[in-house]
């Protein structure tokens, strides 16, 4: 991680946005409340690797120090690799720790006024960044190294780089006490890090806040190269290196495809460069078989189609498109079963509870059923799963098949992971990810734990050609029990693999002694024949292989520890320290030893994040929401009410139509730090009595915060008095008189008590306790 530190000057000052209306939860400054300004991505690919330069511009826009911090999204396979600090000509190497020891390295640092930062692992695909004592005026560069493997499948390998976090839906019960991150939901004891992995969301509206660059070098290294392709930005390509269009927004996975031809298979050996004892790192490539066994066994197959609110408008079209290609391609042996979910569970009629034949008239109800599901609640996950699974523990000898559609938008990954994994048996878990910005980390866990595969469609353009590869990977796959040895050298046992059409078996493990000749692949092909193939090794310095290995060994090992296997963890932190690749239990922390920021006081940030591209709003806005924003939690409407709708939480400042200057919902404090809980009603006009259930929260807020340093609730105030005059614009009454005079006292700053006196009895006053009253139930 790289922080270049410079003052901004004249005209640098004068590219910062004048917000004249910051919006709600917004910290209002004349300069901009934005503390990200550039995300530039940098990849060279050399054949099937991919080594990435992550730059982040971050501009300090307030009058004192500032803290900001940003959670964003990485490949979820990449290994991050290194950090460095640059601050005013002085360079750091940032050190990786224990994450408790980093944090505490950080904390120590911040409060001694000194220049530090700090990046986190939240989930494979989702990271924490922190940078503090940022001096007012400066500009701060942080730069993140990363290496990575590129998916080689059916002639063509993929580039993806995630560029937004998602919302993503938070079940279980609000935990007592401060949260853990700076989010806008509330930690629940399903998600107990749920304030960690929920950036505030830009609303509609807003302008570009940043400026996004990507750029990839392309070196096929040797393989024949095709026309490279991508789907969801503008591309400009110059011989072989690919720009996307400037002023695009970071709101959407950015996607190279490149088509190569030829066999890239081979195996690499890469010694340690610090080893007593010779040892090192393998990886195997193998293209499968051509397939030429047109029989399949008969099989159980469960399709779970998610139809919850965050799958609304071309995502809900995509997916029952393929679901229903799903159904399609089952024959009269089969027998199946279809799920539609949200909140709830739904089959279709005339099906019953259990697996049916797969007859022309079950898949014609199927099929009529997948047709009528439109997205509506909260994704509620592991009951469908649960029951899927359940489904198919009897079906004896039968291929057992699950297939879920989804675009996998859940914060309570490893509560899934933990349920589950005693169910899958001999299961085959297939997942088909839709969305412009999936949650690929989670979908590939999972496939992966089901020996399955994992299908990313981000447009419709894109479904026929992946449906084709779903259709030829939900049979059986073309080898089984695969294992790999080594020819006159030792190599780990690696756990016996499964190869579908169209998908090389990669392998990456480690080996003792001094590589030998050959590694042996063994395995059992689709008719029961044994399969046996020796691949050459060639022995090579590319320290990219060790780091994707130890990459792929921390995420098996956390996915263990995610299913319960406690006693993981120092195994964890161990292969992390040594191999030098982050992981949840490690951070990569840089201090620079200077003080500049006496007292150590800052002011706090939280970067807001875009809206992903392709999601829509609640269809009917006049409906209530039944969603808490410090939560994503379903609140359980009232009889005969309509189901709830899932959609980023919108201000109410943007109710007559998106507003020039228009941010998120609070949830703009530092970690530990109190949030807002508030959600804005959905309907077109907000009454008093909204405005009274808003302020009731706000006063809770208030009295939670009694006791805290000073600096964090003089944050709390000013975002308060932000939010506050965002909700009165518009309305008019004299009983908001005591409002108004409480924003135009913040507003004009003085003693930080008398003020947080008079919030308190004016909140109190306009809505006090004994007369709560939620606003779900107007």
């Amino acid at each position: 991680m790289t922080l270049s530190v410079t003052p901004m000057d004249a005209v640098e000052l004068g590219r910062v946005r004048i917000l004249p209306d910051a919006g709600i939860g917004a910290l209002r400054t004349e300069r901009g409340n934005l503390p990200l300004d550039r995300l530039d991505v940098q990849a060279s690919i050399s054949g099937l690797v991919a080594r990435t330069t992550v730059t982040t511009e971050f501009v300090n826009a307030f009058d004192t120090a500032l803290e900001a911090t940003y959670v964003f999204p990485l490949p979820d396979r990449a290994a991050v690799t290194g950090l460095t600090m640059t601050a005013d000509g002085r360079s750091v190497e940032a050190e990786l720790q224990e994450r408790a020891a980093a944090r505490e390295t950080y904390d120590r640092a911040i409060e001694a006024g000194q220049r530090a930062s700090i990046a986190e692992e939240e989930r494979p695909d989702v990271f924490t960044m922190r940078v503090g004592n940022i001096l007012p005026g400066e500009r701060v560069t942080v730069k993140l190294a990363l290496v990575g493997p590129l998916p080689w499948e059916d002639g063509a390998a993929t580039f993806r780089f995630p560029l937004v976090v998602a919302p993503r839906y938070v079940p279980g019960t609000p935990l007592p006490g401060p949260a853990v991150g700076s989010g806008q939901a509330s930690d629940t004891d399903a998600v107990p890090d749920a304030s960690r992995i929920t950036p505030p969301v830009l609303l509609p509206g807003f302008p570009n806040p940043l400026r996004l660059t990507v750029g990839v070098d392309i070196d096929p290294a040797g393989l024949p190269l095709g026309e490279i392709r991508s789907s969801l930005h503008t591309v400009t390509t110059e011989g072989r290196h690919v720009t996307i269009a400037p002023g695009e927004r970071a709101d959407r996975d950015f996607i190279l495809r490149l088509p190569y031809a030829g066999d890239g298979s081979g195996a690499v050996c890469v010694p340690d460069e610090t080893a007593d004892e010779p040892e090192g790192t393998f990886q195997l490539v193998l293209l499968p078989p051509d397939d030429t066994t047109t029989a399949t066994r008969p099989k159980d197959v469960v399709l779970l189609l998610d139809r919850s609110g965050s799958m609304g408008g071309w995502k809900m079209v995509a997916a029952r498109r393929a679901a229903a290609r799903v159904v399609d391609t089952l024959t009269s042996e089969d027998r199946f079963a279809v799920l539609t979910f949200d909140h709830q569970i739904d089959r279709p009629e005339e099906l019953g509870q259990g697996l049916s034949d797969a007859s022309d008239r079950h898949r014609f109800r199927a099929v009529e059923h997948l047709a009528r599901a439109n997205a509506r609640g909260g994704t509620e996950l592991l009951a469908p799963l649960r029951d899927g699974l359940s489904l198919l523990a009897d079906s004896g000898k039968r291929d057992r098949v699950l297939v879920l559609v989804t675009d996998g938008q859940v914060g309570n990954e490893d509560q899934i992971l933990a349920e589950i994994t005693p169910l899958i048996g001999s299961t085959r878990v297939h997942t088909v990810g839709i969305d412009r910005a999936v949650n690929a980390g989670f979908l590939g866990r999972l496939a992966a734990l089901g020996a399955g595969r994992c299908e990313l469609v981000e447009s419709e353009d894109r479904l026929d050609e992946a449906m084709e590869q779903i259709h030829r990977r939900i049979g059986a796959p073309v080898l089984t029990d695969v294992t790999v040895t080594g020819t006159g050298f030792t190599v780990e046992a690696v756990p016996p693999q499964t190869v579908f059409p169209g998908v090389p078996l990669v392998v990456f493990g480690r080996y003792a002694g001094t590589p030998g000749s050959a590694l042996s692949v063994r395995g059992r092909t689709r008719d029961d024949q044994d399969f046996a193939r020796e691949v050459p090794v060639r022995t090579t310095a590319e320290s990219a292989v060790t780091a994707q290995w130890a990459r792929a060994r921390l995420r098996e090992l956390e996915d263990r520890y995610a299913t319960g296997q406690r006693d993981l963890e120092p195994r964890i932190v161990a292969t992390s320290l040594r191999f030098g690749v982050l992981c949840r239990f490690t951070a990569f922390v840089a201090v620079d030893s200077r003080v500049v920021n006496e007292g150590g006081e800052t002011r706090r940030v939280t970067q807001p994040v875009e809206s992903p591209s392709g999601w829509e709003p609640m269809q009917d806005v006049s409906a209530p929401a039944f969603l808490v924003a410090g939560s994503a939690s379903p609140m359980p409407p009232p009889a005969g009410a309509p189901a709830p709708g899932f959609a980023p939480v919108r201000a109410a400042a943007a109710r007559s139509g998106p507003k020039p200057f228009a941010a998120v919902p609070s949830g703009m404090m530092a970690a530990g730090g109190p949030r807002s809980k508030m959600a804005a009603p959905t309907s077109s006009v907000l009454t008093v009595a909204d405005l009274k259930a808003i302020v009731e929260i706000e006063a809770k807020r208030l009295r939670e915060a009694e006791g805290r340093p000073v600096f964090e609730r003089r944050d709390l105030l000013a975002d308060l008095g932000s939010r506050l005059g965002a909700l009165l614009e518009g309305m008019s009454g004299d009983e908001l008189k005591g409002l108004r005079d409480l924003v135009e006292r913040i507003e004009a700053g003085g003693d930080f008590e008398q003020q947080w006196a008079l919030a308190r009895d004016t909140l109190a006053q306009f809505a006090p306790p004994p007369e709560r009253k939620a606003f779900w139930k107007r």
